[in-house]
């Protein structure tokens, strides 16, 4: 039997406990035994959920249980989810996490504390929400050398530009929309300013290229600017506007990354991917284009990506670890050449 935590009991977390416990025959056929579910770390204990009996309010009874394996981090954010996750990995706890600013912030030293303690740090879910693309980067293109990897990687401003273009309305009502369906926080200035697919290019770029970029240093343009004029435009012209994350190998060896909204032809592989859905396209040198698509967030298509690294993990108690990327920060950053028509420059 496998025992694990859950940190962090939000839509994510929630979500990964109900589909462990309605997919538990499954994972149990998957990984030949079974996953328990011990604790759940989290200062709100929702009144009459079936999950009540499992709730703590001190993270030191996870670390000091040697009987839980595997912590799954669901915070987001790089304060008491970094710190958690630290203290688990020096544990020989294995890791799982959702968190796409604690991975591309804190990830090649937290990667590394997992390859010291022989455990396992995986944020399949970080990047793509349900989206299988991480693995695939690390394992099935792994004969490839991997040129290019670029896509829409918010649902959120992808639904924005969506609207915009189908319906004939501007930023502001679009983004009204996309929050009254739930689909862009009542905050929204991570999705809208590009930091959120800044931080998940950087991911995929560690993946592809085995180089952490820092999120914060890399250029990088939102759609708070883009005008239905734009949009339109770009329409008639055979075209949309999507916010692509895009990182390349440059011909000195250098990496190349932006994020910004740009026009893409309807030759793209891209040109179809609308509303709330992510498309990713990885360019290698044997296989060509590969595109990713699906739903890149929402409560259980990511739980499924978390459960399938808990999975993993499991398998792996006494295997070294797959190390996802090397340490280094930001010294290998060039400028990209032209791509598309870029807009709101």
């Amino acid at each position: 039997m496998v025992y694990i935590a859950i940190i962090g009991f939000g839509n994510i977390g929630s979500g990964v406990a109900e589909l462990l416990s309605a997919n538990s025959a499954k994972v149990a056929d998957a990984l030949g035994d079974t996953v328990e579910l011990k604790y759940i770390l989290d200062i709100n204990v929702p009144v009459g959920s079936p999950y009540e009996k499992y709730f703590i309010k001190d993270f030191s009874v996870i670390e000091n249980d040697p009987e839980v394996r595997i912590v799954v981090e669901t915070i987001g954010g790089a304060g008491a989810a970094y710190e958690f996750t630290r203290r688990s990995l020096l544990k020989g706890k294995s890791v799982v996490t959702s968190n796409k600013e604690l991975v591309a912030t804190h990830g090649a030293e937290l990667v590394s504390i997992a390859r010291d303690t022989n455990s396992n740090y995986l944020f399949e879910a970080s990047v793509g929400g349900g989206i299988p693309v991480l693995r695939p980067l690390a394992q099935c293109l792994q004969a490839n050398e991997i040129e290019e990897v670029y896509g829409i990687l918010n649902g959120t401003t992808n639904y924005i530009l969506t609207k915009m273009r189908s319906d004939g309305i501007r930023f502001e009502e679009a983004l009204k929309q996309a929050q009254e369906k739930g689909y862009a926080e009542p905050n929204p200035e991570s999705d809208i300013s590009g930091k959120d697919t800044a931080r998940k290019i950087c991911i995929l770029a560690a993946m592809a290229f085995g180089r952490l970029l820092d999120p914060d240093k890399i250029p990088v343009k939102g759609i708070q600017s883009v005008t239905l004029d734009e949009v339109l435009e770009a329409e008639k012209q055979g075209g949309s506007v999507k916010l692509i994350g895009r990182a390349a190998k440059l011909p000195d060896g250098q990496i190349g990354i932006s994020v910004e909204p740009v026009t893409v032809s309807r030759d793209n592989l891209l040109s179809d991917v609308n509303d709330v859905f992510n498309g990713i396209v990885v360019r290698g040198n044997a296989v060509g284009e590969v595109l990713f698509y699906g739903r890149g967030a929402g409560k259980l298509p990511t739980a499924s990506a978390v459960i399938a690294d808990v999975i993993d993990a499991a398998k792996h108690f006494h295997a070294r670890k797959r190390i996802y990327f090397e340490d280094g920060r930001n010294d290998a950053v060039g400028e990209l050449p032209v791509w598309g028509n870029t807009i709101n420059s």
